[in-house]
């Protein structure tokens, strides 16, 4: 169609940020530091490439995602371990945060909570910030691969994608069926994965992740925490995802507990004060 006479005039109007987070409540980074100095590692697992597991995490625990044998992203999905309606909320999370999270941002939980379930209060990889391409680590973009989408651009029936194995982790954990738990298979965020989106199409892409061996996301738990992780069948997602042929490895999950008293009076957020009437 042809562009009006003041198309670039429409073009330059300023954007404004839609949700400014100045007001938004702030984790106290120095008590979490000083409670973590004092904690002792309590649970460790391994996710197996290609793979996903569940672990727990109480309230004012910390927990771990470290790279080892070789760059690997995860897919994390988070529910409140004693009620599997407030889970992550990548969506508000991206509206809050930004595309991809960091140091002393936080994952929020799904309506009607609204709540910090957990806090990023370590990441190696901060210092990797908005590249040229305008990627950047840890993203809440992105949803998961999935077998649906698969089927639909390819007609493939890939099971170990990072969807099917939070499923099968998620009802492994509960003890039901692969049907009752997959509802609650939620967006993500995606650990340690490098993404952005296309200056020229804006098409949603991945790139080599530039997470090392030894390089962890940590976090804190504001709330009861079940957690999921998959180790993605993409690897470092560097070319593809959802298939055999990537270099793919394990993720360990760690869990501390910090000393009694460590935390002072600390207690977790209240859930949303909204009064959810609705204008009724």
């Amino acid at each position: 169609m042809t562009q009006p006479a003041d198309a670039d005039a429409r073009r330059m109007v300023k954007p404004v940020i839609c949700y400014p987070n100045d007001t938004l409540p702030k984790p106290d980074l120095a008590l979490y530091a000083l409670a973590r100095d004092t904690a002792q590692k309590v649970e460790e697992l391994l996710v197996p490439a290609r793979d996903a597991a569940c672990f727990r995490v109480p309230a004012g625990q910390f927990f771990r995602i470290t790279s080892v044998d070789g760059p690997q992203v995860g897919d994390l999905n988070l529910w409140h371990a004693n009620n599997l309606s407030e889970r992550f909320y990548s969506g508000k999370s991206r509206a809050l945060h930004g595309t991809h999270l960091t140091t002393g941002e936080r994952m929020w939980s799904s309506f009607p909570y609204l709540r910090p379930m957990a806090t990023l209060t370590t990441d190696t990889l901060g210092w990797y910030g908005i590249d040229p391409y305008g990627g950047s680590v840890h993203d809440v973009i992105g949803t998961r691969c999935d077998p649906y989408t698969g089927n639909l651009l390819a007609g493939t029936h890939y099971h170990h994608c990072c969807h099917s194995n939070l499923t099968r982790a998620l009802a492994d954990e509960l003890g039901v069926s692969l049907a009752e738990a997959e509802p609650h298979v939620h967006d993500v965020l995606n650990v340690f994965m490098c993404t952005g989106f296309t200056r020229d199409t804006g098409q949603y892409f991945m790139k080599a992740s530039p997470v090392r061996p030894g390089d962890y996301l940590e976090f804190f738990a504001e709330v009861d925490l079940l957690g999921a992780l998959s180790a993605c069948p993409g690897g470092d997602c560097s070319t593809e995802h959802s298939s055999d042929t990537a270099a793919c490895y394990p993720l360990l999950v760690e869990v501390f507990e910090p000393a009694p008293g460590a935390l002072g009076d600390w207690s977790g957020p209240a859930v949303n004060g909204y009064d959810r009437s609705h204008g009724k």
